[in-house]
């Protein structure tokens, strides 16, 4: 279930590596074959039915991204974890919060730009962070809101000292989370 945790960020490097903006990833669950695209991705995040001769590498992308999601939210179920569950519904509302806020700042259709709409969270209510993010004096201050809101997430949703496997998964999502504060500040400090 970690490794389900770790594989998004290494969804992301992915993404960064083969639009060339990062150079050496440091992948948790995927092989260099796989960020490069040089392997195969591991079955369950190909999409089920193949994208259209032409499409687009974004949909491409957006096609993992829903096989990712859909997989994670099968296997809570099966594996009765509540968190991990949660967490998922969480990361797609937030993905779709912030696809629909850069389509309408660039006049282009949102729901072009949605992921597994259907695995959402109702309720999740990202007004003011996406407030905060639109305000960000540069795209990297922006992605440092995102990631504040995924840690403040995740205080709401602790398992503290309950000795579930739920307390590790909130560990790990952290550990994600300070990996990924740390890159961000390793740019900053590059710029």
């Amino acid at each position: 279930l970690v490794g389900l945790i770790f594989l998004s960020d290494d969804l992301l490097q992915r993404e960064a590596f083969l639009a060339g903006q990062l150079e050496e990833p440091d992948p948790a669950v995927l092989t260099m074959g796989q960020i490069r695209n040089e392997a195969p991705l591991p079955e369950f995040l190909v999409p089920p039915e193949e994208p259209e001769e032409g499409g687009s590498p974004a949909f491409q992308t957006d096609q993992v991204w829903a096989a990712y999601f859909r997989h994670i939210i099968q296997i809570a179920q099966t594996e009765n974890s509540s968190f991990l569950d949660r967490w998922a519904r969480m990361e797609v509302s937030l993905r779709n919060a912030l696809a629909q806020e850069r389509a309408k700042r660039l006049g282009l259709e949102p729901s072009d730009y949605l992921v597994a709409q259907e695995l959402g969270d109702p309720e999740a209510d990202f007004t003011d962070m996406l407030r905060e993010w639109a305000s960000a004096p540069t795209p990297l201050a922006g992605w440092r809101v995102v990631l504040r809101e995924r840690w403040n997430w995740c205080q709401v949703n602790e398992a503290w000292f309950r000795f579930t496997e739920d307390e590790l998964l909130v560990y790990a999502v952290r550990l994600l989370l300070l990996t990924q504060w740390r890159r961000s500040s390793e740019e900053e400090a590059a710029l």
